[in-house]
């Protein structure tokens, strides 16, 4: 079976797709010619998006209610039977401090970062795969991790690493099965690095992620997205940025081959 290469969808839906970097993938879809879904959890965001940039449609999902994604799933390949690119960018991250000075440590929001950043993408995969599977051009999924899923260095994120480390592993192994079952569908990881987005929101420095406020690691959305878009016209499986490409290379340098002769 030829492969698949990582640009040849037509249609994508992106979750968190209202802003940060699920807005920056779908702008730069959609000027390559895609059309692009959004999805998100805040309709007022969704439709003032759609209509900034394009899109095709939009539709209220919060994926870590996964008792609504069947239906959704259902619903949306009903409407747009076209859709061959599933791209998981939705995510939350939590500060988490065990006895510490700074943060809480409420498992309530744990589970629900958790129900979001781990259960959500795996129910989407899951449940898309037999619409996907079905197309004869194939298609493609892209599960957005973190270089915090590789080496988990921000002591206050241990539940944020914890899920990132999760999404790394089973997107590994879900492209392995995929490819060991003849699949058409493709699997690509798509790796950040530290980006100024609004990600850091509920840290005590909501902005200490920004290059003004001395994080001379951070990129900025439009260097992070060159970097990416790089990544899918080389085809890569697994596409970092910024600091994540030497991590990213230092993780396969160690184990790659033990992987892939595992089966990977």
């Amino acid at each position: 079976m030829a492969p698949v290469s990582t640009l040849s969808f037509k249609c994508a839906l992106i979750t968190g797709g209202a802003g940060g970097i699920g807005r920056a993938m779908a702008e730069e879809l959609i000027k390559m010619g895609k059309s692009v879904i959004i999805a998100g959890r805040t309709e007022s965001s969704l439709k003032q998006t759609a209509s900034e940039i394009g899109a095709k449609a939009y539709y209220v999902l919060d994926v870590g209610d996964v008792t609504s994604i069947p239906g959704f799933v259902k619903d949306i390949v009903s409407k747009h039977p076209e859709l061959d690119c599933l791209i998981n960018n939705a995510g939350v991250q939590r500060p988490f401090q065990i006895l510490g000075p700074d943060y809480d440590f409420d498992l309530s929001k744990a589970d629900q970062e958790i129900d979001i950043n781990i259960r959500g993408p795996l129910h989407l995969c899951v449940s898309l795969v037999p619409h996907f599977n079905s197309l004869s051009n194939g298609a493609v999924i892209m599960n957005v991790s973190s270089v915090l899923g590789f080496i988990p260095f921000s002591l206050v994120n241990p539940v944020y690493n914890g899920t990132k480390a999760w999404l790394h592993s089973f997107t590994a192994n879900f492209r392995s099965q995929l490819h060991q079952a003849d699949s058409k569908i493709k699997v690509v990881e798509i790796v950040p690095p530290t980006v100024e987005t609004a990600l850091h929101r509920e840290r005590k420095d909501p902005d200490d992620n920004k290059k003004e406020h001395g994080n001379d690691a951070a990129l900025s959305i439009s260097e992070f997205m060159e970097q990416i878009v790089d990544g899918w016209k080389a085809d890569k499986d697994t596409c970092p940025a910024g600091m994540g490409k030497e991590m990213v290379g230092k993780w396969y340098e160690a184990y790659g081959e033990a992987y892939t002769k595992a089966g990977g």
